[in-house]
């Protein structure tokens, strides 16, 4: 594609956000147009992995994750909810290359953002409307704005307005779970280990704890099970008191860490069956829009960064926009299938869905290999 290709992204977020990145370092002309009315992240921790760092790396942020993270190694480890070891945790590749890091979502959306040369980012602009033909993409805001460009990216996540141009709309697939989701500064644990994550593992729930910003935040995650399903979001506020009363009776350090919640966010979890299709004419999708997942293999954030930078790759190599997007979903769309499918199973792990808990705790123990893999690989040694 020529450099003078207009792309348009719609959503602000983590895989908006890369994929401006990723483009504009290709020399695209590219515009963002979030929703909010300012840039930013509610919630708190993510998981940034090997398979992802390196993508970081090629649009010149390597520095600032590893600044700005918390690199979590060899002390990572599981646990039976009473505390009993159960296996280390892999957070290298094959070759040894640690690069997992606990980030904050704020801190990876204004990295990504501040990357990005002024006038890029435009807020306050809900996508209301798609339509295209054969020269241009046309998104209208609900403002009244419109944007247009030779490729409409969406950007815009689970409940993404632009989905249904491509594929006839999915229905969000309720876990069954909601998290509770926090943090606590480091100095109200100041025993609590800043180079670890760590998880403890009971009947239908399991806790999950990392650091965040250098060590000086420690996130945690509560996952129990709910019959009542809630939207997706980052903000409901949940209870710490009914926190404290589901993990009730679990190791001493959980229940520690619990005693200093003041507040907490109730996250209910979905996915969504894989995609059949990722692109119509001059509109793509990328990231939650195409393939949202479950969080227990932490590689949704991580997906869409290789969305990012392999449809940026590809709209540089290709001579014309149908050959790159129809490359584009033959390489990812069996890769986050794989991701979203094994994330499904792991959830199914973590909450203990066994007559016999050494069979969990084997499968614990073999699940190297199955991380090794994920974090190999590198989607630009895809692309070709």
């Amino acid at each position: 594609m020529n450099k003078d290709f207009k792309i348009v992204i719609v959503g602000g977020g983590i895989g908006g956000l890369y994929a401006a990145n990723a483009m504009l370092a290709k020399g695209f002309d590219v515009e963002v147009h979030e929703q909010a009315p300012a840039l930013g992240e509610i919630g708190a921790g993510v998981f940034m992995t090997p398979n992802s760092v390196r993508q970081m790396q090629r649009i010149g942020l390597g520095d600032e994750v590893d600044r700005r993270g918390s690199l979590v190694g060899d002390k990572s480890h599981y646990y039976r909810h009473d505390g009993t070891p159960i296996a280390g945790v892999q957070t290298t590749d094959s070759s040894g290359w640690n690069a997992t890091y606990g980030m904050h979502r704020a801190d990876l959306v204004d990295m990504l953002a501040r990357n990005l040369p002024e006038g890029v980012v435009h807020t306050g602009h809900v996508a209301e409307s798609f339509e295209q033909d054969d020269r241009k993409a046309r998104v209208s805001f609900k403002n009244g704005d419109m944007a247009e460009g030779d490729l409409v990216i969406a950007a815009d996540g689970i409940h993404s307005a632009l989905q249904s141009y491509v594929v006839p709309p999915s229905t969000p697939v309720f876990s069954g779970s909601v998290a509770y989701r926090g943090t606590i500064p480091h100095d109200r644990l100041p025993d609590w280990p800043t180079d670890a994550w760590e998880m403890w593992l009971g009947e239908k729930k399991h806790f999950l704890v990392f650091p965040l910003r250098a060590g000086e935040i420690i996130n945690f995650v509560g996952f129990v099970p709910a019959d009542d399903e809630m939207r997706e979001s980052w903000s409901a506020p949940g209870d710490p008191d009914q926190l404290r009363a589901e993990f009730a009776g679990w190791d001493d350090r959980i229940t520690g860490l619990l005693s200093k919640v003041d507040h907490t966010f109730r996250w209910g979890l979905y996915d969504r069956e894989p995609l059949s299709k990722w692109y119509s004419g001059r509109l793509a999708l990328l990231g939650d829009a195409a393939h949202p997942m479950l969080p227990h293999l932490g590689q949704g954030a991580n997906q869409s960064i290789e969305d990012g930078i392999a449809l940026a790759t590809l709209l540089e190599e290709c001579d014309d926009l149908e050959t790159a997007l129809k490359r584009y979903q033959d390489l990812r769309l069996d890769r986050v299938a794989d991701v979203q499918f094994n994330a499904r199973k792991n959830g199914m792990r973590y909450d203990s869905h066994y007559e016999d808990l050494s069979v969990r705790d084997a499968e614990i123990s073999a699940h190297y290999e199955f991380r090794k893999s994920l974090y190999d690989y590198d989607v630009l040694q895809h692309v070709g």
